[in-house]
């Protein structure tokens, strides 16, 4: 294991801000995926349960000042069950975005896919809440390789049903209603998501964590991106993802 994952993986036991990794940090996106996988195979988590894209829209991108998307693994322990509960106290900082989920049907290998390929790969689609670790101090001077060794923010998340006939809906158009503590607190659509959920996920096929994971598999789960900027949480609450077309997810922090 890396010096870089091995101090990744020990802020972490300490649930301590990640400090700038100096000399050890990965020099470009690429290093950064390849310190990644060994995060995820010292957590037993290769291959893993599925990805995280985070930074899917132009909001999200300039509020971390990102160029553009990235990807993270995500281990079993982050597929939930719709109405789970969660230890506040378990995480750091924690947040929460307003998510659309797809479990593939089909392998997608790694490398240039377009819209319609990843598509015709999913067999699932629904509503989805990730919950995010605030575990940085300055994101300039974290780095964006680091950035992607750890994850990009990725702590858990809760799954939904999944929607029956999805192929018949506009997917682009869906709109989810975030809500915490029982307020709304942002909104947005399918179509935030880099244009559509399933470039979105064209997109991760072809991006430097599918090279270093040997691409997506049958039965993985993916969280394409918030339609919301993080919610970062003051303490125990009740989340809920509405989206009009996909239904529900739903989670408890106590």
């Amino acid at each position: 294991m890396t010096a870089a994952a091995e101090a990744i993986l020990a802020a972490r036991r300490a649930k301590r801000i990640l400090a700038p990794l100096g000399a050890e940090a990965p020099a470009d996106p690429e290093a950064g995926y390849a310190v990644q996988l060994a995060v995820a195979r010292a957590l037993g988590a290769v291959p893993p349960a599925g990805f995280k894209i985070g930074a899917t829209t132009r909001q999200m991108q300039d509020y971390l000042g990102l160029p553009g998307p990235a990807g993270g693994f995500v281990p079993a322990t982050s597929l939930n069950p719709d109405g789970a509960e969660f230890r506040f106290a378990d995480f750091l900082n924690p947040g929460v975005e307003c998510e659309i989920g797809v479990r593939l049907g089909r392998d997608l290998p790694a490398g240039p896919t377009t819209r319609d390929q990843a598509a015709a790969a999913v067999a699932e689609v629904f509503s989805a809440i990730e919950i995010v670790e605030r575990r940085y101090g300055d994101l300039a001077e974290l780095g964006t390789p680091t950035l992607i060794a750890d994850q990009v923010f990725h702590a858990a998340g809760v799954l939904g049903a999944p929607v029956a006939g999805w192929r018949g809906l506009d997917l682009g158009a869906a709109k989810g209603t975030f809500h915490v503590g029982g307020e709304v607190v942002g909104s947005g659509h399918g179509r935030d998501l880099l244009g559509h959920p399933m470039e979105a996920l064209a997109w991760l096929a072809g991006s430097g964590a599918a090279r270093a994971f040997g691409g997506l598999k049958a039965g993985q789960v993916v969280w394409l991106g918030s339609v919301t900027p993080p919610i970062w949480l003051d303490g125990p609450c009740a989340v809920v993802a509405d989206f009009d077309l996909l239904g529900r997810a739903t989670l408890r922090f106590v």
